[in-house]
């Protein structure tokens, strides 16, 4: 007869309470909660839901079937994170990569650590775990902050403290939310980094952001190569405000004048030295012959 390890007699009683319809622990007040929680149990896989509050949504199949293989070698060596809902039931907390692979290697049960908590608990955990543990892309870390801040009711300085990130860490992540959805799902597509996105940030005018992404994808342009040219445009539209400031009263008035003349709205720049120029945009060739009969 095989010899029965003390660790095997551990495993089946504490699988005897999980199981027990009687002792259906779902929380740390629960009977028995003392011998649940903190141990690591073999759980069928097919009794785990995965994790509603999961910040990551797309999961890469290659590196799914890469994992997979690595399991299929030498097991699951870090076990999943699951919390227990009833009896026979368990939600994934984290670990869903690992979880996934196994299913896919067709295993039957994988090891847990269990333990217990509330959504509002549980979403905590899933999002805080993610963000220090799972290779999120930019995007999927700056919405699990703004769900933590939201959801969970953090402050940004509370928030540093979870999960062990500056503070202008977060920030800085969270400010990528204001990009143009386009310019997101770029860096969520891996065509841009986290540096790209924050240089992009500085472009306000959102038809310049999006010239800038498309140059970058086009020209392969570095972080540095990306900030100097934002710069250069930040700098055009400061000096162009400059100009139209500059303008005095009288060509101001000339400018409604001619305006008004030609029926094209003209516009005018001049530099501090005085130098400037005048414009008359046409919008056909017919407009062009009417406007060169009126200089005429």
């Amino acid at each position: 007869m095989a010899k029965v390890t003390k660790k095997q007699r551990l495993g089946r009683g504490l699988n005897a309470i999980l199981n027990d319809p009687t002792k259906a622990i779902a929380k740390a007040s629960d009977k028995g909660a003392n011998e649940v929680v903190g141990n690591i149990l073999e759980i069928p896989i097919g009794l785990i839901e995965v994790n509603p509050f999961q910040p990551r949504k797309k999961f890469d199949a290659m590196q799914l079937q890469e994992l997979a293989t690595s399991i299929e070698s030498l097991g699951v060596i870090q076990p999943i994170t699951v919390r227990k809902l009833a009896e026979n039931k368990y939600q994934l907390v984290s670990g869903e990569r690992r979880f996934r692979a196994s299913k896919l290697n067709g295993m039957q049960t994988i090891p847990a650590y269990i333990r217990l908590a509330n959504d509002q608990e549980m979403l905590e955990m899933a999002l805080v775990e993610n963000i220090q543990r799972a290779e999120l892309d930019p995007i999927e870390v700056a919405l699990s902050y703004k769900q933590l801040i939201e959801q969970v009711d953090l402050t940004q300085e509370e928030m540093s403290k979870r999960v062990g990130k500056k503070r202008s860490t977060i920030t800085n992540y969270l400010r990528l939310l204001k990009l143009h959805p386009i310019v997101q799902t770029g860096m969520r597509d891996g065509f841009l980094s986290m540096g790209h996105g924050r240089a992009l940030i500085n472009c306000t005018n959102e038809d310049e952001q999006l010239d800038v992404y498309e140059k970058i994808l086009k020209d392969k342009l570095s972080v540095r190569q990306t900030e100097e040219l934002v710069k250069a445009l930040k700098n055009k539209d400061t000096s162009d405000k400059k100009e139209v400031a500059e303008i005095p009263q009288h060509i101001i008035a000339a400018k409604e004048a001619l305006t008004e003349f030609f029926g094209s709205n003209i516009s005018i720049k001049r530099d501090k030295k005085g130098k400037g120029s005048i414009s008359i945009p046409f919008y056909s060739d017919a407009d062009f012959n009417r406007i060169k009969k009126l200089i005429q």
